[in-house]
């Protein structure tokens, strides 16, 4: 298990129609990814930047993780993705030693990566996400061999995303 790359940054947003205007007119960049992600409460756009990615993240409720964060700290960078190779493994490392964790066991984020949040506090106020891409024919297939997240869809292709953004995290970031 180990860390692999900075996979993107998660930016809380007011809404995705200012931040997609906004990354136009300034780096002439659209996005290659919107999703909804329900269960999260939140809408996100993804802009590719080199090997990683920027994901906007629109709050779909103000008691939403991003509609709180919003309120209680404004638009700005909500926390850190790092690519893992195995998640599952990292999780139950850091939970053996006794790290603080906002999900005690990986769950479905966007992209169909599986992911899990440390706790700011354990990480010197930084909220930090770990997400492993799953693909059809990769290793660490989901506990009940199925992909999380949305499926893929027909004409879609099989070839693994160039980056695995996540879902969105919980409020709980200090």
């Amino acid at each position: 298990m180990r860390l692999l790359r900075i996979n993107h940054l998660g930016i809380a947003s007011p809404g995705l129609d200012e931040a997609v205007a906004r990354m136009a007119r300034l780096f002439d960049l659209a996005p290659d990814h919107l999703e909804a992600v329900p269960d999260q409460r939140v809408n996100t756009a993804f802009f590719p930047v080199g090997e990683s990615t920027l994901e906007f993240l629109e709050s779909t409720d103000p008691e939403g993780p991003i509609g709180t964060f919003l309120q209680k700290r404004g638009p700005g960078i909500h926390h850190i993705c790092f690519e893992v190779d195995d998640v599952d493994a990292m999780v139950t490392h850091l939970v053996a030693q006794g790290v603080r964790m906002i999900d005690a066991q990986p769950r479905p984020g966007a992209h169909g990566c599986r992911v899990a949040f440390i706790h700011p506090a354990e990480t010197g106020g930084v909220l930090m996400e770990l997400s492993q891409t799953w693909y059809p024919g990769s290793a660490g297939t989901p506990r009940g061999g199925a992909r999380g997240g949305t499926s893929r869809t027909e004409g879609e292709s099989a070839v693994p995303p160039r980056s695995c953004p996540s879902a969105v995290s919980t409020g709980a970031h200090p």
